[in-house]
């Protein structure tokens, strides 16, 4: 303290014209008295009474602060000083707390701002959310009823197989029994195309009715043997008429059994080439699989 309070004195630029005489001990004078033998010569007059001037302040200033009685002024002094230095930090502090304080305001507007931003964002989100769903709405409708569209035709053109399939065995199957039945051309290309027709719808409806149950001998026989009995019922009601006697009976039972059997041959062979074909997959049942 005492080496700054000298530095601060020697800083200042004194001007006086006219020294003030002051009282001075013998250390004092013979200070004075050096200090003018050394530097008479290389000093200018001027310059020469303010460094000495200077020198005799610096040393009255240092003698006053080291008394006893100044002891209190001095550290009055020094309390001074470090109230000064914590205001001064205090000062800062409040200084550093406002700057974060508007840093901090302003980190809240942001965040503000880009809230706003978020929800219309999740608004634009949530739009688009709805749109989209409308859209797989529209397309799953379009592609179910396109799927739809080409199931069906698909499973119609499996049932055209099933009807030639069918048409194609019974048909076959019923040669001999139409060659050795017909009289006649005409006769022969009538029974062969009744037996088409009938082994045709023969072959759809087998395919509906065994669906996917392909190893069900009752369900397949059973399909078969009901269009046998029924077509051949069909024939004998047409071809022969009853006799109300022994023979007439016996003869009309045999005639019927004949073509019953006949037409179960034919129904039969064609429900062994359909199941062959579902079992060898060149026919699918019914639904057909994804």
């Amino acid at each position: 303290m005492h080496s700054t309070l000298l530095r601060s004195l020697h800083s200042l630029p004194l001007k006086i014209p006219k020294p003030l005489p002051l009282p001075l001990s013998k250390r004092q004078l013979h200070f004075r008295a050096r200090c003018l033998s050394s530097n008479s010569e290389e000093l200018e007059p001027g310059t020469r009474g303010m460094e000495l001037f200077s020198g005799l302040v610096g040393e009255r200033v240092e003698e006053l602060l080291t008394r006893e009685e100044n002891r209190g002024l001095l550290e009055r002094l020094d309390e001074a000083s470090r109230r000064v230095e914590k205001a001064r930090e205090e000062l800062e502090s409040v200084r550093e707390q406002r700057a974060e304080a508007l840093k901090a305001r302003e980190y809240v507007r942001q965040l503000e701002s880009q809230q706003a931003e978020i929800e219309e964002s999740q608004k634009e989100l949530l739009e688009a959310k709805v749109m989209m769903e409308e859209a797989q709405k529209s397309l799953s409708a379009f592609s179910g009823k396109t799927l739809g569209e080409t199931s069906n035709n698909l499973e119609r053109l499996e049932s055209i197989k099933a009807a030639v399939i069918s048409s194609t065995a019974g048909t076959l199957a019923s040669l001999p029994i139409s060659l050795s039945q017909a009289t006649d051309w005409s006769e022969l290309i009538l029974h062969t195309s009744v037996v088409l027709i009938s082994c045709a719808l023969f072959g759809v409806t087998f395919r509906y009715a065994v669906r996917r149950d392909i190893d069900n001998i009752q369900l397949k026989t059973g399909t078969a043997g009901a269009f046998g009995f029924v077509k051949g019922l069909a024939e004998f009601e047409v071809g022969n008429s009853l006799e109300l006697s022994t023979d007439g009976l016996i003869s009309s039972s045999v005639a019927g059994a004949i073509s019953v059997a006949q037409n179960l041959f034919i129904f039969l062979f064609a429900a062994i080439a359909l199941d062959f074909c579902f079992k060898m997959r060149f026919l699918s049942p019914f639904p057909m699989r994804d």
